[in-house]
């Protein structure tokens, strides 16, 4: 009896561990001459061999440093199924030597980012085929009050249904949220007369004056920001 109740107590915390919270994000960059070569070897890959857990969704990066380049990524899942996942076979690997990498130039970039749903107003896999990330790094010894700010200026995003996915960089670099706003109605949110101004928003709903308070509070806790625009590319991604 003692065993069955420590076994339904443990139940709930198995559950939460394992969620599917973790996102590979790969990016590539093609030859000037080779982009038409890349996506078709680039779809033919992630249709043979991306399913599930491992499943791609590929992007188009349209602006920011990366502008130009593939954004590839890999999941939900959870850091348990990528500690056992089966080794690659040699046709993957084989594929993705000979048939995608001779096609990219540069070393690329790669990343685990893990899904904060309680910084979120939108669900993991409730995606957008256009968004925007906000790349947010923290400065040394700042990256607990990253969380503050986000909490603060997710209440204007929440009350003017603003659908944001909100990610911490996990063993990826410098310490950082990324912000990833999911524009249901497409482009045209990004007009300056969709919504009202952010200072408006934050200030109605946290009190007036408190978007200057935040903006003096996120330069003393953010290092540095960028942002971009990405496009997703079904036709280059898993089926």
């Amino acid at each position: 009896m003692k065993n069955l109740f420590f076994l339904l107590f443990l139940l709930p915390l198995l559950g939460v561990g394992q969620t599917k919270t973790i996102l590979t994000s790969n990016r590539l960059f093609t030859k000037n001459d080779k982009a038409g070569e890349f996506e078709k070897a680039l779809a033919n890959h992630a249709q043979k061999y991306h399913k599930g857990d491992v499943a791609w969704r590929v992007w188009t990066i349209q602006s920011g440093p990366d502008a130009g380049g593939y954004m590839v990524t890999e999941g939900p899942s959870t850091w348990s199924t990528l500690d056992s996942r089966e080794d690659i076979s040699a046709e993957h690997t084989s594929d993705w030597e000979k048939n995608v990498l001779p096609l990219t130039v540069g070393a690329g970039q790669s990343g685990y980012y893990d899904f904060q749903a309680d910084l979120s107003t939108v669900q993991l896999t409730d995606y957008a085929d256009k968004i925007v990330i906000n790349h947010m790094i923290a400065k040394p010894g700042k990256i607990g009050n990253m969380i503050g700010l986000i909490q603060k200026i997710k209440k204007a995003w929440a009350a003017d249904n603003e659908s944001v996915a909100v990610y911490l960089a996990a063993f990826s670099g410098e310490p950082g949220y990324i912000t990833v706003t999911r524009l249901k109605n497409g482009l045209k949110e990004l007009a300056s007369d969709y919504r009202k101004p952010m200072a408006e928003r934050f200030n109605a709903v946290n009190g007036a004056g408190s978007f200057d308070g935040w903006l003096k509070d996120y330069a003393d806790i953010v290092q540095s920001r960028w942002s971009e625009l990405l496009i997703y590319k079904p036709l280059l991604s898993s089926k």
